[in-house]
C-alpha cells in the first residue's frame, strides 16, 4: 500500500515504524527488515521532512511532531518504532512526546539523547563536516576519505548489507548538518524520568561498559523498563554487521506487542 509519501507492507499485526539514522532514507536502509516482518506485522516506510527523498522542510526539534502527524494519518496506532543512530533518538523523543502512539521500541545504537555532551559533540563534528564539505576541493578530498573509511570492512558483510552500506557511505555532509541542529538542546532538555514504560531493547554496539554512549544506553534502557543488548562486534551499524540478530529481536517485540493487545 503506498499513501502519499508512505509505504505500509503487510496487511495485519502491529504496525512498525521505521526510523533510519541520519539523514537517511528509509528505502533499503535496513536490509531484509522489511521483508522479514511483513508476514506478522505492517511495515510503514517513511522519510520525515528534512531527511532522505523527502520534499518537505524540516528540522530535528519538530521531528515528533511530524511523526505524531504521520501515525494519526495513518490510523494505525499505536506503533513499534524501530530505529537507528538519530532515527533511534528521534524515538525515544516520539515515545516521550506521544507515548499513547507508541507500543514499543527497538533502538539500535540509537544516539544518546539522554547524554548532552556527547551529544554536544555530534552535533559539532557534524556542523564543522558540513562548513568543510560547502569547499569544492575539500569536499570531494572528505567524502572520498569518509567513503573510503565506512567500506573498509564490507568485505564481512551479507552482500545486501554491503551494498546498504556503500549507498549510506555517499554522505551528504550539508543535509547531515542540518539534520542534527538543535541536538544539543534537545538532550538538554529531556528527563529520563519522563520516558513511559514501554516494552524496549536498547541494542548498544560493541564498546567497554564504561563508555559513556553505553553508559547512556544502558539508562534509556532502564528508563522504559527495558533491556539493552550487546552482539559481539557489533558496531554502530548493527542493522547491517547483524541483520539477523536485529530482525530476530525485532520480531520478538513485535510478538510481545501482539500478545498483549
Amino acid at each position: 500500500m503506498q499513501i502519499e509519501d508512505v509505504r505500509v507492507y503487510g496487511e495485519s499485526g502491529p504496525p512498525v515504524l521505521l526510523l533510519p539514522g541520519g539523514a537517511e532514507s528509509c528505502d533499503g536502509f535496513f536490509p531484509g527488515l522489511r521483508e522479514g516482518l511483513t508476514t506478522r506485522a505492517q511495515v510503514v516506510e517513511h522519510d520525515r521532512p528534512g531527511t532522505g527523498t523527502s520534499t518537505a522542510d524540516g528540522s530535528l526539534a519538530g521531528a515528533t511532531a511530524a511523526l505524531s502527524a504521520l501515525v494519526e494519518r495513518l490510523d494505525r496506532g499505536p506503533v513499534v518504532v524501530v530505529g537507528q543512530s538519530l532515527g533511534g533518538a528521534v524515538g525515544v523523543l516520539l515515545a516521550r512526546d506521544h507515548p499513547e502512539q507508541v507500543a514499543g521500541l527497538v533502538l539500535l545504537d540509537p544516539t544518546p539523547i539522554n547524554d548532552a555532551r556527547t551529544c554536544k559533540n555530534v552535533e559539532r563534528t557534524a556542523s564543522v563536516l558540513a562548513k568543510l564539505a560547502a569547499v569544492p576541493g575539500v569536499r570531494r578530498l572528505l567524502a572520498s576519505g569518509l567513503r573510503a573509511a565506512a567500506l573498509r570492512n564490507t568485505g564481512d558483510l551479507r552482500p545486501d548489507c554491503a551494498a546498504a552500506l556503500a549507498r549510506t557511505a555517499n554522505l551528504d555532509l550539508p543535509t547531515l548538518g542540518r539534520a542534527v541542529r538543535g541536538l544539543t538542546d534537545l538532550a538538554r532538555g529531556l528527563r529520563e524520568s519522563d520516558l513511559p514504560q514501554r516494552p524496549a531493547v536498547v541494542v548498544t554496539a560493541d564498546r567497554a561498559p564504561d563508555h559513556a554512549v553505553h553508559l547512556a544506553h544502558r539508562r534509556l534502557a532502564t528508563a522504559f523498563g527495558g533491556e539493552i543488548r550487546c552482539w559481539p562486534g557489533a558496531t554502530h551499524s548493527v542493522h547491517l554487521d547483524h541483520p539477523d540478530e536485529v530482525l530476530a529481536t525485532v520480531r520478538e517485540l513485535v510478538d510481545l506487542v501482539a500478545a498483549a493487545t
